[in-house]
Parts: structure tokens; sequence; C-alpha cells
């Protein structure tokens, strides 16, 4: 436990860098949204199951959200990504490690944290930043990973929110590292009000959007 929520030099935990400006603009809710969801799942401080993820509940940012599956220390590949993460690599991520999403300086920290949010286990933000350049402006981002249960009892999944602010222009885009924030689990407390999914009618997102057709049935397999 110490080698990542302790003392040592190569935690972040209870480390805030850059980020005040990481709760600013209606653009990246999201993320405040993936996390409050997440956290009414949360039972006497035991991690959701993956299995709890209803994708009702989320049908909103469906087009953000993600799930990664641990295959390595500080390595995860996405089980299951939205629409907007399609467009930002340029192609189906389905499959891809989540470091494709990131410059190659910023990956060995990304991998770092990564791991941090499977064995603590924990919650983690990062402020993310895309460069501009001919065909690409600067685009500025932000991203959450919550952890989750698999069928298995362990911590092995991820439920997370990219949300990013501009036109994403030629594609692949990869973001640089600007700032990060990490909190163990048991720092957050879960409300006692359970969030219930939004019925699915005829005019919700889910009904009315093919790939939100698609995600929702991926994720109650």
């Amino acid at each position: 436990m110490t080698t990542f929520f302790g003392n040592g030099s190569g935690s972040n935990f209870g480390k805030i860098i850059a980020m005040d400006r990481f709760d600013s603009g209606r653009i990246f809710s999201p993320i405040r949204q993936a996390e409050a969801y997440w956290s009414a799942l949360l039972s006497g401080g035991e991690i959701p199951m993956r299995s709890q993820i209803d994708p009702r509940g989320l049908e909103n940012i469906l087009e953000n959200t993600f799930i990664l599956e641990r295959i390595a220390p500080g390595l995860a590949r996405f089980r299951l990504a939205g629409s907007h993460l399609n467009r930002l690599a340029g192609m189906e991520v389905r499959g891809m490690p989540l470091t494709a999403f990131f410059e190659p300086s910023a990956r060995s920290q990304v991998t770092e944290i990564l791991e941090q949010v499977f064995a603590g286990p924990a919650i983690a933000e990062f402020e993310l930043a895309g460069a501009g350049k001919p065909g690409r402006a600067h685009l500025d981002a932000r991203m959450i990973l919550l952890p989750l249960k698999s069928d298995l009892g362990d911590v092995s999944r991820v439920l997370g929110v990219l949300a990013s602010n501009g036109a994403i222009g030629a594609t692949p885009r990869r973001f640089g590292l600007l700032g990060q924030k990490v909190r163990t689990v048991a720092s957050v407390q879960s409300p006692r009000t359970k969030i219930e999914p939004t019925p699915r009618d005829k005019g919700s997102l889910i009904t009315q959007n093919p790939i939100c057709v698609w995600l929702y049935r991926e994720m109650i397999k």
C-alpha cells in the first residue's frame, strides 16, 4: 500500500498539481456527472461492480464514457468507448491502450497513476492539453478514472470519462499532462440517495442515437 499511497517519492497521492481550472466550465460537467453516478453506487466503502454500471444512468454523457480493463501493471485497454473518443482518435479505440491518447512524454506518469487507481484503489483526474499545430487547434480536455470490480471481485476495471473543449481538427489527437489529482476511495463519502437510471422512453438519447444504442447493448452484456 505504501508503494502507491505512502510517503514514497514516487507517490502522487494527495498531490494537487495545476488543477485550478479543473472544475471550470460546463463543458466539463460530464466529469462530475460520472463521479456522482459512481459515488452513488458505493456501498460501505466497497468499490462498485462493473455489472452495476447501467448505461441508462449515464445516457447524457455516453459519448464521453469508456470502460477500461487492466491487462498488466500500469496497463489497461479500452473495452468500450463512446463516440467522442473515437472522433478524437480518428478511429475505433476499442482494444487500444489508454496511453494511446497521451503524448510519449506523459505516458510513464499516466501509467504510474493508472496503477494507483487499481491498487489503491483510487480516483484519478487529469487536466490535459492537445498542442496546436497546422490543422489542429489547441484542445483542452479533462479525464476521470473511477475504479470498478470485475465479476471475479478484483479491481481490474475502470469507469472513465474524457471531455474536451474545442475543435478536434486533424486526428489522432494526443494530450500532454498539465495537472493531476489522485484521491483514495476511502476519502469519498457515498451519498445517501441512489441515482436511478433515466427511463428509456422514445425521446431518450439512447433510443435516438445509434451509437448510444450500440454502447448500451455492449455495456449490458
